[in-house]
């Protein structure tokens, strides 16, 4: 007989009571390092006191209003990004899926708006990962996404990643733009090269088309600078956002260029919940702590700090751990045992952490963390691998 939750995910057997920074706790009591961070989207940790009192004083006031009417904290919030960020306006919705298919349908009707209809199709990239929905499993482009959902919707065009010649190779008169994730999260922790993103840049204005970068899991912080691409010195026409934009609570957006943000007049695009007052009380209060002065700073020093002990891990475990990547704290280890293996070893030591493609353990922290945490998780880690050393000891003697 069926479960009631739908048999969709892999759940471990691991409740969560309560939680207290980076450290979560089980419903026996047992206290957990967080390095997943809700994958990725607990930008602040657990119970931090200033997201906590915004979300419960803003749902003392109204928590649902629609976008029939204007939203107060929606235009703060949306005036506050583009302060923050090469943006001129900002479009609101509840994941990085929906983000997402928010940049590419703004980027078709853009086109359109241009005298330019057939412009429809997206360059997207190997191991690329853009959400779950009919669409974005199409620009994900996997085929184990793809699996039993019939023919994929038409329009995106996949690439070798950091490979600028197929890239040029594959744009054509159908081309409106290319997406991109500056640092490839799901497929396995793959910074882009910044050179390959400034010609990225180049290139779309060489053949006139747009540039969209999919910072769903890489951006708000988690590279040591508030958007990731900002490390390559370079504006996009667009960027998603969604897992750490509101420390938690379910928000995504869109953040683009007026050209780009103009295309989507009313009746052209919306979502019910998006940018309503709840989200973006608890995302105004995400930027009140990562736009504060040396933020930044600190989570740049903390992920250099991290980075070291990640490579020292590798040189004194090598039958574990082949490679460290990633950049400021979406960071992972790529294994040379089963990476499940790994984490289920880090679990039993008390770590979080979150699988990834090419078998790596992605490491996702809280952005609060500093390196008394990053210390502890070392050490955890260090442990799980000594528990990996038999598995390491059979996988080489096969």
């Amino acid at each position: 007989m069926i479960a009631s939750l739908m048999p969709n995910y892999n759940r471990a057997d691991l409740a969560f009571a309560r939680g207290e920074g980076a450290y979560l706790f089980d419903t026996a009591g047992r206290r957990f390092l967080d390095f997943g961070a809700g994958i990725a989207t607990s930008s602040l940790g657990h119970g931090h006191p200033h997201l906590v009192a915004e979300i419960a004083a803003q749902a003392a006031k109204v928590i649902h209003v629609s976008n029939l009417y204007r939203v107060p904290e929606a235009e703060k919030l949306a005036a506050r990004l583009v302060a923050a960020t090469f943006a001129d306006s900002v479009f609101f919705c509840n994941s990085g899926a929906e983000a997402n298919e928010g940049l590419v349908k703004a980027f078709r009707k853009t086109m359109a708006d241009a005298g330019k209809p057939e412009r429809t199709r997206i360059i997207c990239f190997e191991h690329a990962f853009h959400g779950r929905t009919l669409a974005m499993i199409a620009a994900t482009g996997n085929p184990k996404y793809l699996a039993g959902f019939g023919a994929p919707v038409a329009g995106f065009d996949h690439v070798p990643f950091n490979n600028l010649n197929a890239v040029r190779a594959a744009i054509t008169s159908e081309t409106a733009g290319i997406l991109i994730e500056p640092v490839q999260g799901e497929g396995g922790i793959r910074p882009a090269d910044l050179r390959f993103l400034r010609d990225l840049r180049a290139t779309c204005d060489e053949f006139g088309i747009l540039l969209g970068l999919d910072e769903v899991q890489c951006g708000m912080g988690r590279t040591g600078k508030f958007l990731a691409h900002e490390w390559a010195g370079i504006e996009p026409d667009a960027v998603s956002l969604a897992k750490g934009i509101a420390g938690g609570f379910p928000m995504g957006a869109v953040l683009a260029k007026e050209a780009v943000a103009k295309a989507l007049v009313p009746g052209s695009h919306g979502t019910t919940f998006g940018g309503g007052p709840l989200a973006c009380a608890a995302a105004n209060a995400v930027l009140d702590v990562i736009l504060a002065p040396g933020f930044m700073d600190e989570v740049d020093a903390t992920s250099r700090y991290l980075w070291r002990g990640l490579e020292a891990l590798v040189q004194k475990y090598p039958s574990v751990f082949t490679e460290a990547r990633g950049a400021g704290l979406i960071v992972g280890l790529r294994c040379a045992v089963p990476n499940m293996d790994v984490q289920n070893a880090a679990l039993a030591e008390g770590l979080l952490t979150v699988a990834a493609g090419d078998n790596v353990l992605r490491l996702v922290p809280p952005l609060i963390v500093r390196q008394p945490e990053c210390a502890e998780a070392l050490a955890l880690l260090d442990r799980a691998a000594r528990r990996c050393l038999p598995m390491a000891v059979a996988e080489a003697a096969k």
